[in-house]
């Protein structure tokens, strides 16, 4: 398929989407105006409904949290596909890190960096346990706690030391880890099913409406499942991204 002939079949629909795309943003609200019901319905029911104090986090995982397991569902599917694109070739052979290359010469990392890192990593999985577990009564939740809880094992080869990042980020545990988050998301939906109501309603004690960290029934425990699986995957794509750059060569290349 020639450029000339790929432009032309582009040009239509990169100006349809365009034109609906400015239709779309026509109609939104102004800034600061809310036009409908649901949220205000929602901020005055949920908390007492499902003692949950974030109400963002009872929308996700209780009203529409069969919407959620299809979010998730696409970044479990996502992530599969990537790494099944980085995976290795029949081409290709592994070799040492770009570092250990002969006649590269890299500096030794500096100590203040590495103790610089170690406290960040350990801050960072304090503050990202925090985030997951407490996505029912603050602001926060799976997603959010997840993805930052996946940027423990980055600063951990950012500080240079791709031996304990190796160590850290079994490929096998993080497969295993990301696909535990989906399927414990679904085990608690279908505890819905066995209590004889539907999937995913919320069926476990509530708990105190006081903002502790065991209230909200289900939806913390969802929050527990999301953040498995979204840190998961994250790791499970970084790993595949330096893998495929610093350990995969063409057989043959120097």
């Amino acid at each position: 398929m020639s450029y000339r002939f790929r432009r032309i079949i582009f040009l239509p629909f990169a100006l349809g989407f365009l034109l609906l795309f400015i239709l779309a943003v026509r109609k939104l609200p102004d800034v600061g105006h809310y036009g409908g019901p649901y949220g205000d319905v929602l901020n005055a029911v949920a908390v007492n409904e499902r003692h949950a104090t974030d109400v963002v986090s009872a929308v996700n995982f209780d009203y529409r949290g069969f919407d959620t397991l299809g979010e998730e569902s696409i970044l479990f599917v996502s992530v599969v596909g990537a790494t099944v694109l980085l995976r290795k070739q029949t081409d290709e052979q592994k070799g040492p890190p770009e570092e250990n290359q002969p006649g590269r010469q890299v500096p030794p990392m500096c100590d203040a960096v590495r103790i610089l890192t170690a406290g960040l990593a350990a801050s960072t999985i304090l503050f990202g346990l925090y985030i997951v577990s407490h996505g029912q009564v603050t602001p926060g939740g799976g997603f959010q706690g997840g993805g930052v809880l996946s940027t423990v094992p980055l600063l951990v080869y950012l500080a240079g030391d791709l031996k304990m990042f190796e160590k850290i980020t079994s490929h096998t545990l993080v497969e295993i880890a990301e696909a535990a988050g989906v399927g414990g998301y679904i085990l608690i939906g279908v505890a819905g099913l066995a209590f004889g109501t539907a999937f995913l309603e919320n069926v476990f004690p509530l708990g105190p409406a006081d903002v502790k960290v065991y209230s909200a029934g289900s939806i913390a425990l969802l929050n527990l499942a999301t953040g498995l699986a979204v840190s998961g995957g994250f790791v499970l794509l970084l790993v595949g991204f330096l893998e495929q750059t610093l350990r995969l060569r063409k057989a043959g290349q120097k």
